[in-house]
């Protein structure tokens, strides 16, 4: 399972605050069981705009991490100001049977 959080910092200074916020937010993630890797990073076009992407073994064990204590308080406050769009992701390749659930309806 893939999640992309996508955060647009306000100005340059904003953008030095988001980038240690994020880098801890992660670091916090990373402890977590079933987590597999994450990258933290800035668009070339857009200086203002930072993603946080992170793999997990399944969707159970990203829920798990963000219920943990750890993350809840340290974490989620961050991931909370994250763009609003969808951010989970399932990983597809050739042999990959999709997921045939129906997405939300808002």
């Amino acid at each position: 399972m893939l999640v992309v959080n996508r955060f647009r910092a306000a100005d340059a200074l904003a953008g030095d605050r988001i980038r240690a916020d994020l880098e801890e937010a992660h670091a916090l993630l990373a402890a977590c069981p079933g987590y597999l890797e994450g990258r933290l990073g800035r668009s070339l076009d857009d200086p203002d705009l930072w993603v946080l992407s992170t793999r997990w073994e399944s969707v159970g064990a990203y829920r798990r991490a963000l219920s943990s204590y750890d993350v809840k308080a340290g974490a989620v406050p961050v991931l909370s100001r994250a763009i609003d769009e969808p951010s989970a992701y399932e990983l597809v390749g050739p042999d990959t049977v999709l997921n045939t659930a129906l997405p939300r309806v808002t």
